[in-house]
């Protein structure tokens, strides 16, 4: 639903009654992951999407009849091996959709209409519903870091609690996912729950030290990827707004400096391109002691050689160089200040989904890989944590 918070916080201010569809789960080759929405207005508008358009036909027609019943609805879509042309996902795979109708007089509308506002703001907030379980527990909890939970699920305070505390630590990484609890909400048992916890964010940050050709194309590359770019370098004749128009930020001082500055979450990521070690070793010893989810530095085999030499005589420990990504980014054969862009970008989303950055032509490696729902919590139905990236063998 946050996924299409923009429009949706416009009808709500519009008094107008909709559904819409929320996937909850992807399994094989799916196109789109948790969070991906689709919203059917009472007049027949449309909004979002939940696939490559293979299902929203009959996606289209559960919002409808949720909206006229005001019950909620799921439904699974996989591939139809009888007929390529009927309902399912023709690359293979299924998702499973949550359908969910804000009718004027819908209980959890308030909450919706917060979390919804909170997201088209930019503000961390997760919005928790019921994917799998009684049809009775049809309500939503509003979970901010700032403020006490809004609302509730319909089960009582204790799972309630349990709810709040799976989202926030769904926050903590900003991801989008499916939990399973125990009905009760206080322990493991025999009735299990899935929830659906949608996060929403502020984008995450990209910071690229050192001001040069590099740098202004990973900046473009970084935010086209969502990403908040800063570019920061202690040169002032080279950090200059001019060079790098696409730089959400652009800050001359010592990159240590600004780094021991920031207050940052685990999904940032660091690229040093700044080739000098009265840069580079300051600022790579207090980044690889941060729990990032990238930290990369350019420069050649020799250069790497010396810098891993240096930053051992200045402390840091084995298993931290081993989070150090050098020479950053991915074999693409790159030469020119883009092409080294799209290698270091393609490396970060590679390390943040679990790809193996490899060939997928003459592999059988999944092209959408989605991991499952754990009982009791704390794993996801999508996509790998950006601070403990796990690649795929090729």
């Amino acid at each position: 639903m946050l996924d299409l918070a923009d429009p949706l916080r416009r009808w709500t201010a519009e008094g107008r009654a909709f559904a819409v569809a929320t996937v909850t789960a992807v399994d094989g080759s799916a196109p789109r992951d948790p969070g991906a929405a689709l919203a059917v207005a009472a007049d027949g508008t449309v909004v979002g999407s939940v696939s490559g358009g293979c299902v929203e036909g009959a996606v289209y027609e559960l919002c409808r009849e949720a909206l006229e019943t005001g019950e909620p609805r799921r439904a699974r879509f996989g591939y139809a091996d009888a007929d390529a042309f009927a309902v399912g996902l023709t690359c293979g795979g299924s998702v499973e959709v949550l359908v969910t109708p804000v009718r004027a007089d819908a209980p959890a509308r308030p909450v919706l209409a917060a979390a919804l506002d909170a997201a088209a703001q930019g503000r961390t907030a997760a919005l928790v519903r019921v994917a799998d379980g009684p049809p009775a527990l049809s309500g939503a909890l509003l979970v901010r870091p700032d403020a006490a939970p809004l609302g509730g699920l319909g089960g009582g305070a204790a799972l309630d609690r349990t709810a709040a505390a799976e989202a926030a630590a769904l926050l903590d990484t900003g991801r989008t996912g499916t939990v399973r609890v125990a009905a009760d909400g206080t322990r493991c048992g025999a009735a299990q729950l899935t929830l659906l916890v949608e996060a929403s964010v502020p984008p995450p940050r990209l910071l690229l030290f050192g001001a040069g050709d590099f740098a202004a194309a990973l900046a473009t590359a970084g935010t086209f990827l969502g990403h908040r770019v800063t570019v920061c370098d202690a040169r002032p004749v080279f950090t200059t707004r001019a060079r790098f128009p696409d730089a959400a930020e652009v800050v001359t001082d010592w990159p240590h400096r600004y780094l021991d500055g920031q207050t940052l979450d685990r999904r940032t990521a660091v690229c040093v391109l700044t080739h000098d070690p009265k840069f580079d070793i300051p600022l790579l010893t207090r980044a690889l002691a941060r729990p990032f989810a990238y930290v990369g530095a350019m420069g050649s085999r020799r250069t790497h050689d010396d810098r891993l030499r240096r930053l051992r005589e200045a402390g840091v420990t084995e298993a931290r160089l081993a989070r150090l990504r050098s020479p950053l980014g991915l074999d693409l054969g790159a030469r020119t200040p883009q092409e080294t862009a799209l290698s270091i970008a393609a490396e970060i989303v590679a390390l943040r989904r679990g790809g193996s950055g490899g060939f997928l032509t003459g592999t059988d490696l999944p092209i959408h890989p989605a991991a499952g729902p754990v009982s009791c919590g704390h794993d996801v139905t999508q996509g790998a944590d950006p601070a403990r990236p796990q690649p795929r063998a090729a």
